[in-house]
């Protein structure tokens, strides 16, 4: 098990990218500093769009970055042999094996929904107390029975009678945009009013799209430090900016998708952007693990998944050869200099079965790989293009510029 000082130093390496005493170095730093406490308590990709372009069989092992584990449980509708969980975030490793508990122990999918859906009662201390504490490991417990920084407050777990979704550097990220907007005289929540793409539309041109051209807003975009919050590091910032848009033009540009992209009542994106919740009713969109028709199969198949606190590079090196069939890497190539690419596509070469295939996303439109990754590498790997333009299209969550498949050529 890795140690904490460990982990630390695994986020560090992340992110670190330029001399620390830099003024990059010392952005990295604090980015760095930040991604240590929980940052998603709901991840930011799709995973509807994920498991179409993964093709998952009974018979695949997936690897993937467990980020806040929505995805993770979510793949287990698919029916996989196993999926290895992987993050250096310890507060992610315990969120994601809180939920694995509690599809395993909690006595019903209303539990189940209450506790991750609604996300904001009471009861959901309670059952932790009553089914889910006695059955999770010590640094789990640890994790969420302890208070935050110096000891300071109510325990983690109360999070789950207090919404947990307003929480995490993600969640006070978008209160802090609700606040901003209310300064302006906008109340975000009046988006989820619309019921059709027309209104959606309206909503967007009246509400949102004016907020993009105030002076602050426009200033606190190209501050790199200032988008922390949606998990957007210096180096993908500066892909964002290299792209030949302002920032505040790049930012405008994905809530407009967000907001009228796709039918609210199938967007649960769009909820949590603009409600800070999924919808009241036990019918509204939520990710997959969480509906109800899904319930018996993620609860039988949660033992599938093991959850694994460690770099991913770190972790497929200590695998066999040819043992992975699925790999999700999320944006977090987007941190990475050229080694890093390099050491982490050598390990996923080499522990690749034959037909893998690689998931992932990035800020800016284009593949990063081509002209970064070593080529010999590379060329062992097909970019589905076409493909991958498709499920850009098709993420509901917005906030990409793509997402990218790459199957194995040999």
């Amino acid at each position: 098990m890795l140690t904490s000082s460990k982990v630390r130093c695994g986020v560090s390496a992340a992110v670190r990218r330029t001399p620390a005493l830099s003024r990059q170095g010392l952005s990295e730093a604090l980015f760095a500093w930040m991604f240590r406490g929980l940052v998603y308590p709901q991840i930011w990709e799709d995973p509807a769009v994920d498991m179409e372009a993964l093709a998952i069989d009974r018979g695949c092992h997936v690897v993937a970055i467990a980020s806040g584990g929505c995805n993770v449980l979510s793949y287990l509708v698919a029916d996989p042999a196993r999926i290895t969980a992987v993050d250096v975030n310890t507060a992610h490793v315990a969120l994601v094996r809180l939920k694995l508990a509690a599809a395993r122990h909690l006595p019903s999918w209303r539990a189940f929904h209450r506790f991750f859906g609604s996300a904001d009662d009471p009861a959901n201390v309670a059952a932790y107390w009553n089914h889910l504490a006695p059955r999770l490991d010590a640094p789990t417990r640890a994790y969420w029975e302890g208070r935050g920084a110096f000891g300071i407050g109510r325990p983690r777990i109360s999070m789950f009678a207090r919404n947990v979704y307003r929480h995490g550097l993600l969640g006070r990220f978008i209160g802090l945009g609700h606040t901003v907007a209310r300064l302006y005289g906008v109340d975000l929540r009046a988006v989820l009013q619309a019921r059709s793409r027309d209104e959606q539309a309206r909503a967007f041109e009246t509400l949102l799209a004016p907020l993009f051209e105030k002076r602050f807003v426009r200033w606190a975009a190209e501050r790199p430090f200032a988008l922390y919050g949606l998990g957007i590091p210096p180096a993908q910032h500066a892909a964002l900016a290299s792209a030949g848009s302002d920032m505040a033009s790049v930012l405008r540009s994905r809530v407009e998708r967000l907001t009228c992209g796709f039918d609210l009542d199938q967007n649960y994106f769009a909820w949590q952007a603009f409600g800070r919740r999924y919808g009241g009713g036990e019918h509204d969109p939520v990710p997959p693990y969480l509906e109800q028709a899904n319930f018996p199969a993620v609860s039988a198949r949660a033992h599938r998944v093991a959850v694994v606190n460690a770099v991913m590079t770190e972790h497929l090196a200590a695998q066999p050869a040819a043992s992975v069939d699925r790999y999700v890497l999320l944006d977090a190539q987007d941190w990475m200099t050229n080694a890093q690419l390099d050491a982490l596509w050598g390990e996923i070469t080499r522990t690749a079965r034959p037909g893998a295939r690689v998931i992932f996303r990035t800020a800016a439109e284009p593949s990063l790989l081509p002209g970064r990754l070593d080529a010999p590498i590379l060329a062992r790997w097909r970019y589905e293009e076409a493909a991958s333009r498709v499920f850009t299209a098709r993420d509901r969550s917005a906030i990409y510029g793509g997402f990218h498949l790459y199957v194995l050529a040999d």
